[in-house]
C-alpha cells in the first residue's frame, strides 16, 4: 500500500501562445478545469501503475471538492483519510504554451489544514512494507512529523521537494527518498547547477544516506544511492504538448515500482517512460498514463 499525505487542488487551466512577461496582459485560447494538487496527481499515477493507495489530505465544503476528488474516486483510491474544512478547496491556475511550457500559482485552501496530527495517523496505520509519499503543498510541520514517524516506523519515505521552500533542506534530510527537479537540486546544494553536477548528486546521497533523483525532463533522470552509485535513465522522444502532469506521474510511478518490487533502475526507468507519457495530453490527471501505455513502451 501506498500512503500519500498532501494536497488537493482543482486545476484552472488556460492555454497560451507564450507565457506573459511580467506586467503583460495576453488573451487566452482555451480555458477547462481539471482535478489536480501535486499529491493527488502523484496518488493517481501511483494507483494507474497498479498499486493500492490512500489519500491523505483536506478539501473544503464546496462544490470544487467533489470535482478535484472525482478521478481519485474512479481510480477507487481510499480517501476515507481526507477530510472536509470550512476552508476552501485549494486551487492551481495554470497557463501552458503552445510550446508546453508552463507556470502555475497555487492558492493552499484546505490544503493548509492537514495536520501533524492527520500525518502521524496516517504513519501508524502503515505496515513496514509500505511506501509513504509527500509533496511541498502542505503544512511543513506536517511533511517533518510524517517523515519523522516514518523513520521510526522503519516505513520507507519519499519526499518530492516541489515547491522547493525555506526547509526543504532540513525535511530532504529526513527522507529515505527524495526527488527533485534540476531547479530543486541546485537550490538544495545552494549552487548552480553546471554539466557534470553528478559528483555533487552522489556527494550528497552519500553523505545523507539516502537515495536521491533529479528529473532531467526529456534527458530523463539522474538517481545515487546511499553508496555513491550513479543511476541514470532516459526519457522517450516526443514533442511534447503540456509538462504540467511529468513530474508527478514520474513520482507516482516511482513509488509504486517500488512497492511492487522493483530494483530501483528499472523503477527510475518505468517512472521516466510515464513522466514522458504525461506530456502528450493536456492537464495533471487527464494525462497521466495507465501502466498497460508505460510497459510497451520499456
Amino acid at each position: 500500500m501506498i500512503y500519500v499525505i498532501g494536497s488537493i487542488n482543482l486545476d484552472l487551466i488556460v492555454n497560451v501562445k507564450r507565457l506573459p512577461q511580467a506586467g503583460e496582459t495576453l488573451l487566452g485560447k482555451t480555458f477547462k478545469t481539471a482535478a489536480g494538487g501535486k499529491s493527488a496527481n502523484q496518488a493517481l499515477a501511483a494507483s494507474r501503475a497498479g498499486s493500492s493507495v490512500t489519500m491523505v489530505g483536506a478539501v473544503g465544503n464546496d462544490k470544487n471538492a467533489e470535482l478535484a476528488l472525482a478521478e481519485l474516486k474512479r481510480a477507487e483510491i481510499n480517501l476515507s483519510n481526507v477530510k472536509k474544512t470550512d476552508e476552501s478547496t485549494g486551487i492551481a491556475m495554470i497557463s501552458v504554451a503552445d510550446n508546453g511550457e508552463n507556470s502555475i500559482i497555487v492558492v493552499a485552501g484546505a490544503n493548509g489544514t492537514v495536520s501533524p496530527d492527520m500525518a502521524l495517523q496516517a504513519i501508524n496505520e502503515m505496515g513496514q512494507n509500505d511506501i509513504v509519499l509527500l509533496a511541498q503543498e502542505i503544512p511543513e510541520q506536517a511533511i517533518e512529523t510524517a517523515l519523522k514517524a516514518a523513520k521510526n516506523a522503519k516505513i520507507t519515505s519519499i519526499l518530492n521537494i516541489a515547491p522547493f521552500s525555506d526547509k526543504s533542506k532540513t525535511l530532504a534530510k529526513l527522507a529515505d527518498i527524495v526527488i527533485a527537479n534540476e531547479t530543486e537540486f541546485a537550490a538544495l546544494i545552494g549552487q548552480e547547477l553546471k554539466r557534470g553536477f553528478e559528483h555533487e548528486l552522489c556527494a550528497l546521497a552519500k553523505r545523507n544516506q539516502q537515495i536521491i533523483i533529479v528529473t532531467l525532463g526529456a534527458d530523463g533522470a539522474l538517481g545515487a544511492t546511499s553508496e555513491g552509485k550513479l543511476i541514470k535513465v532516459q526519457a522517450l522522444k516526443i514533442k511534447p504538448i503540456d509538462s504540467v502532469g511529468a513530474g508527478d506521474s514520474f513520482c507516482g510511478y516511482l513509488a509504486a515500482m517500488l512497492e511492487q518490487g522493483k530494483p530501483l533502475k528499472e523503477a527510475m526507468q518505468i517512472a521516466s517512460i510515464a513522466g514522458s507519457l504525461a506530456c502528450l495530453k493536456q492537464g495533471a490527471q487527464p494525462a497521466i498514463p495507465f501502466l498497460s501505455e508505460v510497459v510497451v513502451k520499456v
